[in-house]
Protein backbone atom coordinates (compact mmCIF):
# COMPACT_ATOMS: atom_id res chain seq x y z
CA UNK A 1 0.00 0.00 0.00
CA UNK A 2 2.97 2.58 -0.37
CA UNK A 3 6.00 3.72 1.65
CA UNK A 4 5.96 6.77 3.48
CA UNK A 5 8.99 8.85 5.33
CA UNK A 6 8.11 11.98 7.62
CA UNK A 7 10.86 14.21 9.22
CA UNK A 8 9.75 15.99 12.14
CA UNK A 9 11.07 18.76 14.69
CA UNK A 10 9.62 20.20 17.80
CA UNK A 11 10.07 22.34 21.10
CA UNK A 12 8.30 20.22 23.93
CA UNK A 13 8.07 22.01 27.21
CA UNK A 14 6.81 20.79 30.47
CA UNK A 15 6.74 22.39 34.35
CA UNK A 16 8.41 20.94 36.86
CA UNK A 17 6.40 19.67 39.65
CA UNK A 18 6.14 22.28 42.01
CA UNK A 19 5.03 25.02 38.82
CA UNK A 20 1.88 22.82 38.05
CA UNK A 21 -0.70 24.57 40.01
CA UNK A 22 0.76 28.26 40.00
CA UNK A 23 0.33 28.32 36.05
CA UNK A 24 -2.83 26.81 35.05
CA UNK A 25 -2.70 28.65 31.90
CA UNK A 26 0.25 26.93 30.48
CA UNK A 27 -0.85 23.99 29.53
CA UNK A 28 -3.46 25.52 27.04
CA UNK A 29 -1.00 28.20 25.77
CA UNK A 30 2.08 26.16 25.18
CA UNK A 31 1.68 22.55 22.95
CA UNK A 32 4.64 21.51 21.62
CA UNK A 33 6.51 24.09 19.15
CA UNK A 34 6.51 22.39 15.72
CA UNK A 35 9.51 23.70 13.89
CA UNK A 36 9.35 21.24 10.97
CA UNK A 37 7.21 18.45 9.57
CA UNK A 38 7.44 17.06 5.88
CA UNK A 39 6.34 13.83 4.22
CA UNK A 40 7.18 12.07 1.08
CA UNK A 41 5.78 8.76 -0.51
CA UNK A 42 9.27 6.81 -1.20
CA UNK A 43 7.50 4.28 -2.52
CA UNK A 44 4.13 3.66 -4.49
CA UNK A 45 1.38 1.02 -3.58
CA UNK A 46 2.32 -2.08 -5.40
CA UNK A 47 5.04 -5.02 -4.96
CA UNK A 48 8.45 -4.75 -4.19
CA UNK A 49 10.93 -6.96 -5.48
CA UNK A 50 12.68 -9.63 -3.47
CA UNK A 51 15.82 -9.28 -1.71
CA UNK A 52 17.04 -6.03 -0.49
CA UNK A 53 15.92 -3.08 -1.84
CA UNK A 54 17.76 0.37 -1.22
CA UNK A 55 15.54 3.50 -1.70
CA UNK A 56 17.65 7.24 -1.52
CA UNK A 57 15.71 10.22 -0.27
CA UNK A 58 16.66 13.14 0.73
CA UNK A 59 14.88 15.92 3.03
CA UNK A 60 15.12 19.96 2.67
CA UNK A 61 15.11 21.29 5.86
CA UNK A 62 12.98 23.78 5.76
CA UNK A 63 11.30 25.52 8.60
CA UNK A 64 7.66 26.17 9.60
CA UNK A 65 6.86 30.00 8.33
CA UNK A 66 9.03 32.22 10.39
CA UNK A 67 10.59 29.36 12.77
CA UNK A 68 14.12 28.78 14.17
CA UNK A 69 15.95 25.56 13.27
CA UNK A 70 17.23 25.02 16.94
CA UNK A 71 19.76 23.09 18.02
CA UNK A 72 19.20 19.21 19.30
CA UNK A 73 18.68 19.30 22.69
CA UNK A 74 17.90 16.93 25.45
CA UNK A 75 16.87 19.13 28.65
CA UNK A 76 14.40 18.26 31.50
CA UNK A 77 11.63 20.44 31.04
CA UNK A 78 12.86 21.61 27.51
CA UNK A 79 13.42 19.10 25.07
CA UNK A 80 14.42 19.85 21.45
CA UNK A 81 14.20 16.58 19.17
CA UNK A 82 13.99 15.94 15.21
CA UNK A 83 13.09 12.20 14.17
CA UNK A 84 12.61 10.46 11.04
CA UNK A 85 9.73 7.68 10.55
CA UNK A 86 9.14 5.46 8.40
CA UNK A 87 5.68 3.90 7.87
CA UNK A 88 5.14 0.96 5.27
CA UNK A 89 1.35 0.73 4.78
CA UNK A 90 0.10 -3.07 4.11
CA UNK A 91 -3.01 -4.73 2.69
CA UNK A 92 -5.89 -5.65 5.35
CA UNK A 93 -4.63 -8.76 6.91
CA UNK A 94 -0.88 -7.53 7.51
CA UNK A 95 -0.43 -4.91 9.94
CA UNK A 96 1.09 -1.68 9.00
CA UNK A 97 4.99 -1.29 9.87
CA UNK A 98 5.97 1.73 11.35
CA UNK A 99 10.14 2.77 12.65
CA UNK A 100 11.38 6.17 13.98
CA UNK A 101 14.48 6.92 14.43
CA UNK A 102 16.25 10.33 15.71
CA UNK A 103 18.64 12.62 13.61
CA UNK A 104 21.06 15.47 15.26
CA UNK A 105 21.02 18.88 14.19
CA UNK A 106 23.86 21.57 14.59
CA UNK A 107 23.07 25.00 14.71
CA UNK A 108 25.48 26.94 11.93
CA UNK A 109 28.61 28.45 13.39
CA UNK A 110 28.46 31.95 14.92
CA UNK A 111 30.38 34.72 12.82
CA UNK A 112 32.69 36.92 14.25
CA UNK A 113 34.97 36.04 16.70
CA UNK A 114 34.27 35.29 20.22
CA UNK A 115 36.03 37.25 22.87
CA UNK A 116 36.86 35.36 25.86
CA UNK A 117 36.08 36.63 29.48
CA UNK A 118 38.09 35.39 31.87
CA UNK A 119 37.13 35.30 35.67
CA UNK A 120 39.26 35.68 38.33
CA UNK A 121 37.65 34.94 41.83
CA UNK A 122 38.63 35.14 46.02
CA UNK A 123 36.27 32.84 48.01
CA UNK A 124 36.30 33.27 51.64
CA UNK A 125 33.49 33.49 54.62
CA UNK A 126 32.86 37.06 53.90
CA UNK A 127 32.17 36.85 50.15
CA UNK A 128 29.66 33.92 50.21
CA UNK A 129 25.94 34.53 50.37
CA UNK A 130 22.92 33.04 51.60
CA UNK A 131 25.28 31.86 55.23
CA UNK A 132 22.78 31.88 58.50
CA UNK A 133 25.45 31.92 60.99
CA UNK A 134 28.31 33.45 58.95
CA UNK A 135 30.36 33.52 62.22
CA UNK A 136 30.24 29.51 62.80
CA UNK A 137 32.24 28.93 59.06
CA UNK A 138 35.61 28.10 59.73
CA UNK A 139 38.00 30.47 58.15
CA UNK A 140 39.65 29.58 54.21
CA UNK A 141 40.41 31.45 51.48
CA UNK A 142 40.43 29.55 48.12
CA UNK A 143 41.56 31.27 45.33
CA UNK A 144 41.20 30.65 41.08
CA UNK A 145 40.38 31.74 37.33
CA UNK A 146 38.34 30.49 34.38
CA UNK A 147 39.63 30.99 31.17
CA UNK A 148 36.56 32.23 29.64
CA UNK A 149 32.76 32.42 30.53
CA UNK A 150 32.14 32.80 27.02
CA UNK A 151 32.80 29.20 25.71
CA UNK A 152 32.84 27.93 22.32
CA UNK A 153 30.64 24.00 22.91
CA UNK A 154 32.99 21.78 21.51
CA UNK A 155 35.85 23.14 23.30
CA UNK A 156 36.49 22.39 27.22
CA UNK A 157 35.64 24.58 30.11
CA UNK A 158 39.09 25.42 31.55
CA UNK A 159 40.90 27.40 34.17
CA UNK A 160 42.56 26.61 38.33
CA UNK A 161 42.18 27.07 41.71
CA UNK A 162 44.25 27.25 44.58
CA UNK A 163 43.29 26.48 48.15
CA UNK A 164 45.57 29.33 49.93
CA UNK A 165 44.53 28.20 53.64
CA UNK A 166 41.58 26.76 55.18
CA UNK A 167 41.09 26.15 58.76
CA UNK A 168 39.23 22.71 58.57
CA UNK A 169 40.32 19.86 56.31
CA UNK A 170 38.99 20.01 52.74
CA UNK A 171 36.44 16.68 51.95
CA UNK A 172 36.43 17.03 48.23
CA UNK A 173 36.22 19.65 45.46
CA UNK A 174 33.84 19.29 42.63
CA UNK A 175 32.86 21.16 39.38
CA UNK A 176 28.83 20.95 38.40
CA UNK A 177 27.48 21.66 34.93
CA UNK A 178 24.05 23.29 35.37
CA UNK A 179 21.39 23.86 32.89
CA UNK A 180 18.72 26.64 33.87
CA UNK A 181 15.29 26.19 31.72
CA UNK A 182 12.60 28.84 31.69
CA UNK A 183 9.49 27.81 30.19
CA UNK A 184 6.47 30.67 30.34
CA UNK A 185 3.68 32.45 29.10
CA UNK A 186 2.25 35.57 29.50
CA UNK A 187 1.17 34.35 33.12
CA UNK A 188 4.16 34.04 34.09
CA UNK A 189 7.88 32.08 33.79
CA UNK A 190 8.88 28.90 35.71
CA UNK A 191 12.92 28.59 35.95
CA UNK A 192 13.92 25.60 37.19
CA UNK A 193 17.88 24.58 37.37
CA UNK A 194 18.43 20.98 37.46
CA UNK A 195 22.48 19.14 37.31
CA UNK A 196 23.60 17.77 33.90
CA UNK A 197 27.48 16.45 35.54
CA UNK A 198 29.21 16.29 38.32
CA UNK A 199 33.31 16.19 37.94
CA UNK A 200 35.65 16.16 40.97
CA UNK A 201 38.68 17.76 40.75
CA UNK A 202 40.02 17.03 43.70
CA UNK A 203 39.94 14.18 46.59
CA UNK A 204 41.03 14.92 50.01
CA UNK A 205 42.73 17.26 52.19
CA UNK A 206 44.56 18.91 49.24
CA UNK A 207 48.08 20.54 49.33
CA UNK A 208 47.78 24.24 50.44
CA UNK A 209 48.99 27.12 47.34
CA UNK A 210 49.24 23.67 44.68
CA UNK A 211 47.06 24.35 41.77
CA UNK A 212 43.95 22.37 40.44
CA UNK A 213 43.43 22.44 37.14
CA UNK A 214 39.63 22.79 35.94
CA UNK A 215 38.67 20.97 32.77
CA UNK A 216 35.14 20.03 31.97
CA UNK A 217 33.74 18.54 28.17
CA UNK A 218 30.48 20.06 27.39
CA UNK A 219 28.59 16.97 27.04
CA UNK A 220 26.92 17.38 23.31
CA UNK A 221 23.27 15.93 23.53
CA UNK A 222 22.72 16.80 27.00
CA UNK A 223 24.03 21.18 26.21
CA UNK A 224 23.25 22.95 23.03
CA UNK A 225 24.22 27.28 22.59
CA UNK A 226 22.94 28.87 24.88
CA UNK A 227 19.03 30.06 24.13
CA UNK A 228 16.56 32.76 24.35
CA UNK A 229 13.18 32.76 22.53
CA UNK A 230 9.28 34.68 23.57
CA UNK A 231 8.15 30.97 25.00
CA UNK A 232 11.77 29.49 26.69
CA UNK A 233 14.90 29.74 27.39
CA UNK A 234 18.37 27.23 27.95
CA UNK A 235 20.61 28.51 29.93
CA UNK A 236 23.87 27.22 31.65
CA UNK A 237 26.04 27.90 35.09
CA UNK A 238 29.19 25.98 36.59
CA UNK A 239 29.20 26.00 40.48
CA UNK A 240 32.52 25.14 42.63
CA UNK A 241 31.63 23.25 45.33
CA UNK A 242 34.37 22.64 47.77
CA UNK A 243 33.12 20.05 50.59
CA UNK A 244 35.19 20.24 54.21
CA UNK A 245 35.21 17.70 56.29
CA UNK A 246 32.66 18.91 59.33
CA UNK A 247 30.28 19.17 56.17
CA UNK A 248 30.22 22.71 55.71
CA UNK A 249 29.47 23.00 51.88
CA UNK A 250 30.84 26.00 49.72
CA UNK A 251 29.53 26.79 46.52
CA UNK A 252 30.32 29.48 44.01
CA UNK A 253 27.98 30.34 40.76
CA UNK A 254 29.48 31.54 37.19
CA UNK A 255 26.77 32.02 34.53
CA UNK A 256 28.21 30.39 30.89
CA UNK A 257 27.12 31.97 27.44
CA UNK A 258 27.85 28.62 24.97
CA UNK A 259 28.04 29.09 21.16
CA UNK A 260 29.25 26.98 18.34
CA UNK A 261 31.79 28.76 16.84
Amino acid sequence: QGISLTMEGSVNLQLSAKSVGVFEAFYNSVKPIQIINSTIEMVKPGKLPSGKTEIPFEFPLHMKGNKVLYETYHGVFVNIQYTLRCDMRRSLLAKDLTKTCEFIVHSLSQKGKLMPSPVDFTITPETLQNVKERASLPKFLIRGHLSSTNCIITQPLTGELVVENAEAAVKSIELQLVRVETCGCAEGYARDATEIQNIQIADGDVCRGLPIPIYMVFPRLFTCPTLETTNFKVEFEVNIVVLLHDDHLITENFPLKLCRM
